[in-house]
């Protein structure tokens, strides 16, 4: 093992409510933290800071907060939105198993990029792997971020349907956040 690796990471949940995972935004590398060794910051957070590798478990050290992106995963049983019902359906349509599109307010402002992703069949749970960080967001929070400002308030939905949606949300305090905190 290196003597250090160096961040930015992002902030997931950990194996239990002790610990935070944090996957290297680069390499996608996860390494498990104690939740005491960064206690104010909240999943999707990118973090900038070192783990140094002194023992058997890493020590975090001079950790910031670069963005204050958060990420909410949520099983639900609630309808999902008709935009990712019609993207997943136009994906579907042409046998691809990802469908993205942009979103828009009333005034036809983009306000959000939404992903589906086709339920996997066998034992893959597509919703799980990108809560452990198995399958990283990253690249789709890098996307979005290139067009527009973190932070961004980043939904991993598992609805009752054949598909995972990911909505990245791009301003965390509007009415679409809202709108999402409130239904999901």
């Amino acid at each position: 093992m290196p003597g250090h690796t160096e961040g930015p990471f992002r902030v997931l949940p950990g194996r239990n409510d002790d610990e935070w995972l944090l996957l290297d935004v680069t390499s996608a590398d996860p390494v498990y933290v104690p939740r005491s060794a960064v206690p104010d910051v909240s999943v999707g957070n990118r973090i900038d800071g070192t783990l140094e590798w002194g023992g058997e478990e890493p020590t975090l050290v001079d950790a910031t907060v670069e963005s204050t992106t958060r990420f909410r995963f949520r099983r639900t049983d609630e309808p999902i939105f008709e935009a990712a019902t019609s993207c997943f359906e136009a994906a579907r349509a042409t046998g691809d198993a990802m469908g993205s599109r942009v979103t828009y307010d009333t005034d036809r402002n983009p306000n959000g990029v939404l992903y589906t992703f086709a339920a996997q069949p066998g034992e893959r749970d597509l919703f799980a792997e990108f809560e452990d960080g198995t399958k990283p967001l990253e690249p789709l929070v890098a996307r979005a971020a290139e067009n527009a400002d973190p932070p961004f308030s980043v939904w991993v939905l598992d609805p009752d349907e054949p598909f995972v949606a990911v909505y990245i949300v791009l301003d965390p305090d509007g009415l679409l956040a809202q709108t999402m905190a409130d239904t999901y």
